[in-house]
């Protein structure tokens, strides 16, 4: 089973006037895909394959400065916002089980200009950065209402829980650039990206053209999501597995070495939806299957995991 291709034209960015049937028709395939795989591709979202390219650009550029350089600009310098900055390689485990993972990221959760962003040889880093995470800010609130409909509910339920995305003392949503470098040494049992779920309610994710991305299906298997240009890789993350009820549920997916002799470098950029940090996620079918949670402990409970090493 391969991951399906949906093609979003309908309700892609910029358009504001869609027929109910056509959400209608659109709720369906969405609602399909994320039943059977948990992952989606979307075409014709209205975020081109230019834009990708622009942000992982100027991400590479950051990526390639000396580390001297990148440090000020570390994940915990920044007193407005805990997980805001640059990640080195090795600090984070997303499967705590095994060594760090070989990969380093530079996490946009603060849209703030009165904070310290990267400049020195990587001009307009902050408002490529910025200007990405709202244009996937606006294809995620799209992406929602459709899944609402796709379940039968209010359009605005899941909308009303990410009023605040965006804003850094409100809501935890992060625009991430990931960057692979060349892989030199390995320890016993490392990854690139160990195998682990997402956090929030749903990722959108976009891949420089070398693979390594897998996704475990529902028959357990791990099966490869590759890069199709111009297209948004979609998976639902681990609260709105908990507010479906497991209608929706929250899918593996890890990021394998690369095959030996290959010394390519690999990017990719994760935008993570989080629900409003006081958010109270429970089951939307008035089930107890899960207990109500407030999205912000559980986002750091989560961080507390992965970074614990």
């Amino acid at each position: 089973m391969e991951i399906s291709i949906l093609d979003f034209e309908v309700y892609e960015l910029g358009k504001s006037h869609v027929s109910a049937d056509k959400l209608e028709k659109l709720s369906t395939g969405l609602r399909t895909a994320f039943t059977e795989m948990g992952f989606v591709y979307l075409k014709n979202t209205g975020i081109d394959q230019e834009e990708v390219d622009k942000v992982m650009s100027i991400s590479k550029k950051f990526f390639c400065l000396p580390e001297d350089m990148k440090r000020p600009f570390s994940r915990g310098n920044f007193s407005c916002n805990v997980n805001h900055g640059w990640v080195s390689v090795e600090t984070e485990s997303l499967n705590p089980r095994r060594p760090g993972d070989l990969k380093e990221a530079f996490n946009t959760t603060t849209l703030r200009m009165d904070i310290n962003w990267p400049s020195e040889g990587v001009d307009d880093f902050r408002a490529v950065q910025s200007s990405f995470f709202l244009r996937c800010k606006e294809l995620s609130l799209r992406v929602l209402r459709v899944m609402a409909i796709s379940l039968g509910l209010d359009p605005e339920v899941f909308l009303n829980a990410h009023k605040y995305i965006g804003s850094e003392n409100a809501n935890g949503t992060t625009l991430r650039s990931l960057y692979y470098p060349q892989v030199k040494s390995v320890k016993d049992g490392q990854l690139r990206c160990g195998e682990h779920s997402d956090y929030g309610s749903i990722t959108l994710v976009f891949q420089s053209p070398e693979g390594g991305l897998q996704v475990l299906n529902r028959n357990g298997e791990y099966i490869s999501a590759p890069c199709i240009p111009g297209a948004v890789l979609i998976n639902i993350a681990d609260l709105m597995q908990r507010w479906t009820s497991d209608v929706y549920v929250s899918a593996v997916h890890r990021v394998l070495l690369p095959p030996d002799g290959d010394t390519n470098t690999r990017q990719s950029l994760a935008f993570f939806v989080q629900p409003d940090d006081e958010a109270i996620i429970s089951c939307c079918d008035g089930s107890d299957k899960y207990s109500p949670v407030k999205s912000v402990d559980y986002l750091l409970s989560r961080f507390k995991d992965s970074y614990s090493k």
